[in-house]
């Protein structure tokens, strides 16, 4: 059983912490050189979306770091230190496991691009990752309206909290999947994909 109060006050302040969340631009990401355990630290403070309850849950350890490098997902460092670029893949990668493997990660994004290849691809990403959190933050107040006290008429609106976790677990899974069939039709003319 869910406290409807509870879960209204939890949901205003995660959608407004949300609304005022962003990536780091390029330019803020440090390029001086950072070992193993500065990487982990830095990366914790910048993707600290996670409720206080889950920081338990470390989703960035030395050892994930070390298996990007191994699996050549993201480049090796300079002499064990990490630099801007190395911080930029670990920022996309991390942000994009939540709903990607690694795999559809690595062919969404190569390993070995260069400063000058990544500065963009980085940069855009943020806008997307950005835009991204808005329309979250808008979908999320659309379907939990009647919890939030307020009125809407979409169909996905729900006035039971399980209902809300439902739909929201069904809206994951299926944007999910069009993510994954997209990047799998990479390189596909029509007459290849009709042979699938």
């Amino acid at each position: 059983m869910y406290d409807n109060d509870l879960v209204a006050g939890k949901l205003r302040r995660w959608k407004q912490y949300l609304e005022n969340y962003h990536l780091p631009a390029w330019e803020e990401i440090p390029d001086i050189g950072l070992y193993m355990e500065q990487v982990v630290q830095v990366l914790r403070l910048w993707l600290d979306y996670l409720p206080p309850e889950l920081k338990e849950e470390q989703f960035i350890t030395a050892s994930t770091v070390n298996n990007y490098v191994r699996t050549k997902i993201m480049p090796m460092p300079v002499k064990k230190k990490y630099y801007r670029v190395h911080l930029a893949y670990l920022l996309i990668i991390c942000t994009l496991k939540q709903g990607l493997s690694l795999t559809l990660i690595q062919r969404l994004l190569p390993g070995n691009l260069t400063e000058e290849e990544l500065k963009p691809v980085y940069t855009a990403y943020v806008t997307r990752h950005g835009d991204a959190a808005r329309y979250f933050c808008q979908q999320v107040s659309c379907a939990a309206s009647p919890l939030l006290g307020e009125r809407n008429d979409s169909p996905l609106s729900a006035d039971r909290v399980e209902d809300l976790v439902a739909s929201s677990a069904v809206i994951g899974a299926f944007s999910r999947l069009f993510a994954e069939k997209l990047l799998l039709l990479e390189g596909m003319t029509p007459e290849t994909a009709e042979e699938k």
